[in-house]
């Protein structure tokens, strides 16, 4: 059955919890398509890094990586969780002591604050995944016919999405 015929039997739109779906549908078709979107990308990076030759890596110590590689310049903790938008930064801490075991990272002092960079071994990695990403997903992306721009305007609505749920986030918790 066609998709568009889904919807005319009132079959539509696919969400992952009804129950939430009374008012707004399109929000809930948004997020079912947001969890299996991040679960997929999730499960992306810890292939991709599996390739390069670091199975052990989560896709939280992954993103860690690439944040510290960012632009070449060394970050603190809380500027890599400010980037990510993680409140736990222990989570983050426990990704940069794991990748400086794995030599991926290295850290120094400087006054009271601890800054990390990716060493040459961190940078090659990153250079490979990079490698693996354009072979595997870049060129497949293409066949999706989304223009650049459009890819722009949706990684935009993405970012202004985020805020809304933060918003929403600080006003539960005054509950």
């Amino acid at each position: 059955m066609p998709l568009t015929d889904l919807k005319k039997d009132g079959l539509g739109p696919i969400v992952s919890s009804e129950h939430l779906s009374r008012k707004a549908k399109e929000l809930s078709e948004f997020e079912f398509g947001l969890i299996i979107a991040g679960h997929a990308f999730n499960r992306w990076m810890v292939r991709c890094m599996t390739a390069v030759g670091f199975s052990e890596l989560n896709s939280l110590d992954i993103l860690v990586l690439h944040s510290v590689n960012h632009r070449e310049r060394a970050k603190r903790l809380a500027d890599i969780c400010l980037v990510l938008n993680i409140e736990d930064s222990h989570t983050v801490s426990y990704a940069l002591k794991k990748l400086t075991k794995l030599e991926l990272l290295s850290n120094q002092k400087q006054g009271k604050e601890t800054f990390f960079k990716t060493t040459e071994l961190g940078q090659t990695t990153c250079m490979q995944y990079a490698e693996i990403r354009e072979a595997c997903l870049v060129e497949s992306l293409a066949s999706l016919g989304i223009a650049p721009e459009d890819m722009h305007q949706i990684a935009a609505s993405l970012r202004a999405m985020s805020g809304l749920y933060d918003q929403a986030a600080r006003s539960a918790a005054s509950l």
